[in-house]
């Protein structure tokens, strides 16, 4: 059951993450977790275990869940087919977002969730924003799509066109950006700017195809995101999934930060389980206050930032 592989995951790695499992969150603070989990090509085998590891969070205090990117489904932009834009469904026909929205109403957490939308004749890498009462509070659009072997994106989701977005949830201003977003130090900046006290990152990365010489993207990966919560101050985590499909091998590693870039609970590359740790946000906003990142800033001097070529200012 997943209940028994997220407790075994939780209790063997990062420390944090297995002292906070105990009780509610402390005094002043929130409890976030993130599930690391495989999938299957039966969508309600992954809806299912992924609603069943949500429960198993909320009883251990959770009041944000995260779960990865696109877990309804394999990670299907491995290869181009046509077939597979079926698995796209509208925002207000969406076979399971009402299901996870009255999940979260249910037992009053946070969910950020992943799916892939379809909009007219466009098609999105997209994430809704479920807060504690059910009440979806938005829809935020993948920005930045990649194209490569075993990644191939772009044939199947359109440049998101919503902006990057923070949310006020129950819990506390939330942003998200979605698996290769989260490479990109603008959009971490982005939301920072909007509010943001904690930045999620659902993702699906692992094993880089042949040719690469056997490049292992998982210390970049972290390093990457790790700065961000340096540079802006704030809590961030990533949910990524692990398992064997077809030629990727996901390496997990998913992980929690807190506002200095210390790692709080991090999860090993093959097991499923569940993440913990209890984020203080009022002394996250307190510091990031004092250190004068956003203080010392000079938008004035960041035009080339608004070109692709760097001469734009």
């Amino acid at each position: 059951m997943p209940e028994e592989r997220s407790e075994r995951g939780s209790s063997g790695l990062g420390r944090t993450s297995a002292e906070s499992r105990s009780g509610g969150p402390r005094a002043g603070t929130i409890r976030l977790a993130v599930v690391q989990m495989s999938c299957t090509d039966v969508l309600e085998e992954n809806v299912a275990k992924a609603e069943a590891f949500v429960r198993q969070a909320a009883l251990s205090g959770a009041n944000v869940v995260l779960l990865q990117e696109l877990f309804e489904s394999l990670y299907f932009p491995q290869l181009e087919r046509e077939e597979l834009f079926a698995l796209a469904h509208p925002v207000d026909d969406h076979p399971f977002l009402t299901r996870f929205a009255g999940l979260a109403a249910e037992l009053g957490v946070v969910l950020p969730i992943s799916f892939f939308e379809q909009a007219g004749q466009a098609h999105f890498n997209s994430l809704a924003m479920l807060d504690a009462d059910g009440r979806n509070l938005g829809v935020y659009r993948k920005s930045h799509i990649p194209d490569g072997p075993g990644y191939e994106e772009k044939y199947y989701f359109n440049p998101g066109d919503t902006g990057f977005k923070t949310w006020r949830t129950r819990y506390g201003a939330i942003g998200v950006g979605i698996c290769w977003d989260q490479w990109f130090p603008e959009a971490a900046r982005a939301m920072a700017l909007k509010g943001a006290d904690l930045l999620l990152y659902p993702t699906a990365i692992g094993s880089e195809p042949a040719g690469t010489g056997g490049l292992d993207t998982k210390k970049m990966w972290q390093r990457a995101m790790l700065g961000h919560a340096v540079s802006n101050c704030v809590y961030l985590a990533a949910a990524n999934r692990v398992g064997q499909e077809a030629e990727a091998t996901f390496y997990g590693s998913s992980f929690i930060s807190d506002f200095t870039g210390e790692k709080l609970a991090e999860a090993d590359r093959s097991s499923e389980m569940v993440l913990y740790a209890d984020l203080d946000l009022a002394e996250a906003r307190k510091f990031r206050a004092g250190f004068g990142f956003f203080r010392d800033r000079r938008p004035d001097l960041y035009g080339p930032l608004l070109s692709l070529d760097g001469r734009k200012g």
